[in-house]
């Protein structure tokens, strides 16, 4: 199943661990830092990707609730049928701005490291893929 990764560049080296254990886990993983490119349409790239994928991972931190596209990622996410009970928000580091239609999820805590985490999040997909 392919899991769309939304995060920053601030929260990339978590982002890379866990993208690491999810595919170890089975997880066709969309990384943005693997697969959009200098010269790309990442707009046209990234909704694509979205698209295709049918889960999301979306680390939440200080930097990516700043975000327009992680916020514009997470409503794409929100509003398709093929993200239903696929919707996987990762607390990075602590933040107040946690969008609330985000808190109607279990918020995963990145204390946890990040295999424990794609332990979970691989868990959930096998049960309602």
């Amino acid at each position: 199943m392919r899991v769309f990764l939304s995060y920053t560049a601030a929260d990339k080296d978590f982002a890379k661990q866990l993208s690491s254990h999810l595919s170890r886990r089975g997880c066709d993983v969309w990384d943005p830092s693997d697969q959009l490119f200098t010269g790309d349409n990442w707009s046209l790239k990234i909704g694509e990707a979205l698209k295709e994928s049918k889960a999301m991972v979306v680390l939440l931190s200080p930097d990516s609730m700043k975000s327009e596209s992680v916020r514009r990622e997470i409503e794409y996410a929100i509003g398709d049928r093929n993200y239903a009970g696929r919707g996987f928000p990762v607390l990075v580091r602590p933040t107040e701005e946690i969008p609330w239609i985000l808190r109607k999820f279990e918020i995963l805590r990145a204390n946890k490291n990040p295999a424990q985490i794609s332990k979970r999040i691989a868990s959930i997909l096998g049960r309602v893929a």
